[in-house]
């Protein structure tokens, strides 16, 4: 299955291009206190190390805002500030980060609204336009009755033309449930009718194994659907998981090649390793590898080579012995009780390997097709113009309305 993504506007938050073809950035949130400057950097570091590429802090007052320059001057990726409710907190955290979300929902009358955008233009920022189903405006709650998926997109619709109308586009969009259903319809609804790049998530997905699978659902659904631009995936959880599941989104869908994949044979009579052991291991291990990898454990020698074949390396399990395999081809046996030490060492030496040959390899040619991973660093990806907003996404159809 081909994967045709939306059409979108082009925005830049720091240096991260979010839609217009860009590579979907995955992203996350810290969870001290911003006041907690130590706390929180320590938890910006080890999301760095994981891969986040946006990291968004929650703003809830004056002491967190004022925080900010602290925490971003620690920083390697671009840092986005969360801002509900107080208008001034925006404008305090606009000197400072690469992007201020705001919920249209609770962040007051219109005059605060454009506090903020002349804020953001002035220091030349985008805004995320973050709608939730949670706390959607009043007149939208008495016409609908009930937050549906038709008011979240109305809510987005409205702010997005009303910005619009005043000259502003530097923005991304979200529209989050914890319904997977509602969020994918909002969603869908959006994108037939604007352009603007969108930010995916469920919100208040759950615990890392409910919210790992709601999570996937909704945000994988529209990302095969080609929509989606940036995703966050909400978890009761470590931020860390957050990023990990992320990326195992779009490595399954192969809309992203990042780091390294590890499969492993379900269980059964015919296992000789603990299969379920060592792959969380290799997970664990190996998570500090960014090179693309595929690498395969199974239980049993007899089938190995044949159903790892796919693999870049994996090891297959035997009685005392099991033997490491290569692209399908047999390398040598090991001892049982070596095989783990020995595959961690060989996929090290083969992600420098790679590394090395990509450092190496000569720079593509004029018109060639570039790889997904290098797009992040092609600037001339801007996407349609406002001008074509009313006709960039016809190929989408409408999802029917809900009775």
């Amino acid at each position: 299955m081909h994967i045709s993504r939306r059409k979108t506007k082009q925005i830049f938050v720091g240096s991260v291009p979010i839609g217009g073809g860009a590579p979907i950035a995955v992203q996350s949130m810290t969870i001290p206190h911003p006041s907690d400057v130590a706390g929180t950097v320590e938890q910006v570091r080890r999301l760095e190390q994981a891969g986040c590429e946006l990291i968004r802090v929650a703003v809830p007052d004056q002491e967190a805002a004022a925080a900010l320059s602290k925490i971003k001057s620690q920083m390697t990726v671009p840092l986005i500030a969360d801002i509900h409710f107080d208008h001034r907190l925006a404008l305090k955290a606009a000197e400072v980060v690469d992007c201020v979300r705001i919920n249209p929902g609770n962040i007051g009358p219109w005059w605060k609204l454009m506090e903020v955008v002349k804020a953001v233009e002035d220091h030349g920022i985008p805004l995320r336009i973050g709608v939730n189903a949670g706390s959607l405006e009043r007149h939208l709650l008495e016409k609908y009755g009930y937050p549906t998926a038709e008011a979240l997109a109305e809510s987005a619709l409205m702010t997005v033309r009303a910005l619009e109308d005043v000259g502003f586009t530097n923005m991304k969009v979200s529209l989050k449930a914890s319904d997977v259903h509602m969020a994918i319809d909002a969603y869908w609804h959006f994108a037939n009718q604007s352009n603007y790049p969108l930010h995916l998530g469920i919100t208040e997905a759950g615990t890392t194994q409910t919210g790992s699978i709601k999570s996937s659902l909704g945000i994988g659904w529209l990302l095969m659907n080609g929509i989606g631009d940036t995703i966050r995936v909400s978890l009761a959880a470590d931020p860390v998981e957050e990023v990990r599941v992320g990326f195992e989104i779009l490595k399954s869908l192969e809309l992203r090649h990042r780091g390294v994949n590890v499969i492993a044979c379900p269980t059964c009579g015919r296992v000789e390793i603990d299969v379920v052991r060592m792959a969380n291991e290799l997970e664990q291990r190996l998570g500090h590898i960014h090179t693309p990898l595929t690498v395969s454990v199974l239980g049993c020698v007899v089938n190995g080579i044949g159903e790892g074949k796919e693999a870049d390396i994996g090891i297959a399990g035997g009685q005392g012995v099991g033997i490491l395999f290569k692209k399908g081809q047999l390398v040598r046996k090991v001892p049982s009780e070596e095989l783990m030490e020995t595959l961690v060492q060989e996929v090290e030496a083969l992600a420098k390997e790679k590394e090395a040959e990509k450092d190496h390899a000569p720079p593509p040619q004029s018109g060639a097709i570039r790889p997904v991973e290098d797009l992040a660093h092609h600037s001339s990806l801007t996407g349609p113009t406002r001008s074509e907003t009313s006709h960039s996404s016809k190929e989408i159809p409408v999802l029917p309305s809900v009775s």
